[in-house]
């Protein structure tokens, strides 16, 4: 998952979804001279990830396998609007407009043709709308425009010039970040082995915990180190963790393992537990092989920083233009559509808005991201239980996430007031005077 933190930390701009949440401190790391070492924790904690997930892969696969079956459609609700609650908390210090950007990234999520009963919402007779909005389209147009529309604008605020600046990260620098790092990681294993979720929601879940556990917790989004390896380590965690279902049940944990599992078939093989007996070879020459990309990576990774770092030097009059035409062919490369072009310049206008009025976009995304699993887990749970309400907390698994959700949404109300009554008190003398 590294590359799409390239260009999120370079110029605000994220190569992936999950990436988005690199970009909160990456890109401010960037215009304070530090892109280099934002680049370098990025690669290190991915690389971490990668080994942390692999190693759990190749030592507990069947019993992580067996943990993923445990998670029905309500244990699914309930993790969902946990990790939704924890996002919108990443815009703490303004609370009502990260809910209103989660809540509009829902409904942006409801678009389309109901995957239950087949009716038609919110399309306004545009046919292209049945499949609802595609994901590349609102993502570029969300955080990639904005960049460009505020440079033609005149908007110098977020003009600043990135730098990639001489000192690195360093391994003392690195290991600094031990815990932030294992717990991440761990987050990014435990979230992969779900199907259906995928690295966006664990790194931004991540993100959340190490802000939470932060002794400055009000420097994340403003250019802190440690959100970069949060959310790095955590996205490339999921993809040894996404294997675990695939090769253990032979249920694929997002598109990249479906993929995978269409090529095992042409091969004549069939994932599963037979696998382990019939095949271990190929099992093998899977853990190797992910393996040796993670050490590949460290290295392509390590010699490319100083020549992606050519890119700062570039004037913007050139290199968003560039960025532009880049962004029109990758929303049309998707579906081929005419339509997601005009979807992403909508977007593009939507996010210029949010930027100007101070709206944290990151909420958003996440609420669209998320969605339509929400959605879906919630009407399964009603269909199952047959409109009873208790079957959202009959297991200990639905029951934790719950408890966990009222701590922290708790949590965010009293550090609310808490920062309010500070404020009051600063101000009353002055007034008093």
């Amino acid at each position: 998952m590294y590359g799409g933190a390239i260009s999120a930390i370079l110029i605000n701009t994220p190569g992936t979804p999950a990436a988005s949440c690199t970009m909160l401190d990456g890109y401010p790391l960037a215009k304070k001279g530090k892109a280099r070492e934002a680049l370098e924790m990025s690669l290190y904690a991915s690389c971490f990830g990668d080994l942390v997930s692999t190693f759990v892969l190749i030592a507990s696969a069947s019993w992580l396998a067996s943990f993923a079956l445990d998670f029905g459609p309500s244990e699914l609700f309930a993790l969902v609007v946990f990790a939704l609650v924890i996002v919108a908390g990443i815009a703490a210090q303004q609370m009502v407009k990260g809910f209103l950007s989660m809540v509009l990234g829902l409904a942006l999520a409801t678009v389309g043709m109901d995957m239950i009963t087949g009716e038609e919402r919110f399309v306004f007779g545009a046919t292209s709308l049945n499949a609802g909005l595609s994901l590349v389209p609102v993502l570029i147009g969300l955080f990639a425009l904005p960049e460009v529309f505020q440079m033609y604008s005149g908007n110098k605020e977020n003009q600043e010039i990135a730098v990639l600046g001489k000192k690195g990260l360093g391994v003392k620098g690195f290991f600094k970040y031990w815990r932030t790092l294992l717990r991440s990681s761990c987050f990014g294993v435990i979230l992969g082995v779900i199907p259906g979720l995928g690295p966006t929601p664990a790194a931004f879940f991540s993100y959340g915990e190490a802000k939470r556990k932060a002794a400055d917790p009000d420097s994340f989004g403003k250019g802190n180190i440690e959100g970069v390896a949060a959310a790095e380590s955590a996205n490339s965690a999921v993809g040894g963790a996404s294997m675990v279902p695939l090769l253990a049940l032979g249920i694929p944990a997002d598109v990249i393992t479906a993929v995978i599992l269409g090529a095992f078939m042409i091969h004549g093989l069939q994932p599963g537990p037979l696998m382990f007996q019939s095949n271990i070879d190929i099992i093998y020459s899977l853990f190797m092989g992910m393996l040796a990309g993670s050490a590949l990576l460290f290295l392509i990774g390590k010699a490319s920083i100083p020549m992606l770092g050519r890119l700062l030097h570039i004037r913007p009059s050139l290199l968003l233009p560039g960025v532009l035409v880049l962004c029109v062919f990758g929303a049309y490369g998707v579906n081929k559509s005419m339509f997601d072009i005009m979807i992403m310049f909508t977007m593009g206008v939507l996010g210029h808005i949010m930027v100007t009025l101070h709206f944290s976009r990151a909420p958003m995304l996440i609420g669209f991201v998320l969605g339509p699993l929400l959605e879906n887990s919630f009407r399964q749970s009603l269909l199952m239980s047959q409109g009873e309400l208790g079957f959202f907390v009959a297991s200990h698994i639905s029951k934790v996430f719950w408890i966990l959700t009222l701590v922290y949404l708790g949590a965010m109300i009293y550090k609310s007031i808490r920062q309010k009554l500070r404020k009051n008190d600063g101000v009353t003398p002055a007034l008093t005077q």
